[in-house]
């Protein structure tokens, strides 16, 4: 009988420990999906601006911007996303997604 409720428990485990796993992947598989979308579109509506002067003066700001997680907004960032938008007008990007294209540029 013990060794009957160790197969159970052992298979159990195994049981739930692939549960687990297929969870985990999934829920990374799906992150990284979502980040590859945003990067796309953001380096796709911003690869126009990499000799854009105000866009390229922006990037100190931008830096501050993502590291203070939006709570430092520099005038030149606000230029740029200003210039972004009225080129781009499509454009879904919140500010923190347009303040690391920047970064990227």
């Amino acid at each position: 009988m013990s060794t009957l409720r160790l197969l159970s428990a052992a298979a159990l485990l195994a049981v739930a420990a692939s549960a687990n796993a297929t969870s985990f992947i999934v829920t990374t598989d799906g992150i990284v999906g979502t980040l590859k979308a945003t990067s796309d579109l953001t380096s796709d509506a911003t690869g126009s601006f990499r000799d854009n002067k105000i866009v390229r003066a922006a990037r100190d700001d931008a830096a501050s911007f993502v590291a203070s997680e939006g709570t430092i907004r520099g005038v030149k960032l606000e230029s740029a996303f200003e210039a972004i938008r009225q080129h781009a007008p499509l454009l879904q990007a919140t500010d923190a997604q347009l303040a690391q294209a920047i970064l990227t540029i």
